[in-house]
């Protein structure tokens, strides 16, 4: 056997194994593991927390009325406020939510790669999720997980906006939930148990009241969803055994306006808004309003998250 044919069969082996692997792994999550090693791995914490944090997420709060309260949304509700709980408290208080990332970022809580560390997390957590939890719904025999998506009429009339504004405005909304409980609000020895179950029914209540688009309120819900979903046969239900591939990121435009676009310019928004009422800097800058509150002494400083 030749030098080169020595060489090029460990490559073809090589080149199969990881061609192998790649068939059976979501798109997109080998980039997003690689984002661990970004600077040294100094953000690996960050990335756990998000990684767990979403697959915890989703299990908890995605199997209400699925899983849990199939018959009775008293119990669908108790369950979310659960699971919003327990995924927070044993992820270790991750942002699970790019538009909240972008949030955090803006208003000068994390850094930029900070942020790209937590969003890439978000998404592996998210891209692994629903294809594992569709394993087990479907070994146990329970009801699949459904997730956010939206519909476009066939017209020319229908470009998504619908949807889009109501991302925004609900990912307004919350964003205000979470600077209201965990920046303005003390509610003393009980703080986080209180803080986070006000955050999860909050969470409820725009998901009832906002479900043009879902809704998703979180980027990573929206294209994560749809990535798995992709991979079903055309017209195949979500308890069905047809299941072509592990899925494709979508490729129409309005599928990143209503589910990235928009949610984020609503956090920007709302930090924005938070901005100039906290006298907090806006992307490091003070903004020339604000504050529209003053704390005892009479100077303005920049607020803190409370766990």
């Amino acid at each position: 056997m030749t030098v080169p044919a020595l060489i090029l069969m460990p490559l073809a082996l090589l080149s199969k194994l990881m061609f192998t692997f790649a068939s059976y792994t979501p798109p997109g999550l080998i980039l997003s593991l690689l984002s661990v090693f970004i600077v040294n791995k100094q953000f690996l914490i960050c990335y756990k927390q998000e990684f767990v944090g979403t697959l915890l997420m989703i299990a908890f709060t995605f199997s209400a009325g699925k899983w849990v309260g199939v018959d009775t949304w008293q119990v669908a509700w108790l369950a979310h406020a659960v699971g919003v709980i327990a995924a927070d408290r044993i992820g270790g208080g991750p942002h699970v939510n790019p538009a909240v990332s972008v949030s955090m970022w803006s208003l000068g809580k994390c850094t930029y790669t900070e942020m790209y560390v937590r969003i890439a997390g978000q998404m592996g957590g998210g891209l692994l999720a629903f294809p594992l939890y569709r394993f087990f719904s479907n070994t146990l025999g329970w009801n699949s997980l459904g997730g956010p998506e939206f519909s476009l009429l066939d017209d020319d009339v229908d470009d998504g906006s619908d949807a889009a504004f109501s991302e925004f405005f609900a990912t307004i909304l919350l964003c205000f939930l979470i600077y209201l409980v965990n920046w303005e609000l003390n509610f003393g020895k009980y703080h986080y148990w209180i803080k986070q179950t006000l955050t999860a029914f909050g969470i409820r209540y725009l998901i009832e009241v906002f479900p043009t688009a879902g809704p998703a309120m979180n980027p990573m819900l929206g294209t994560t969803w749809a990535v798995f979903n992709s991979a079903f046969d055309s017209g195949a239900d979500l308890d069905s055994e047809i299941w072509e591939n592990m899925g494709t990121f979508p490729q129409d435009a309005e599928h990143y306006f209503v589910y990235w676009i928009s949610p984020i310019c609503g956090a920007l928004t709302a930090s924005f808004l938070y901005a100039i009422y906290s006298g907090d800097a806006f992307f490091g800058h003070k903004l020339p309003m604000g504050p529209l509150v003053t704390p005892i002494g009479g100077v303005a400083t920049p607020s803190a998250p409370s766990k």
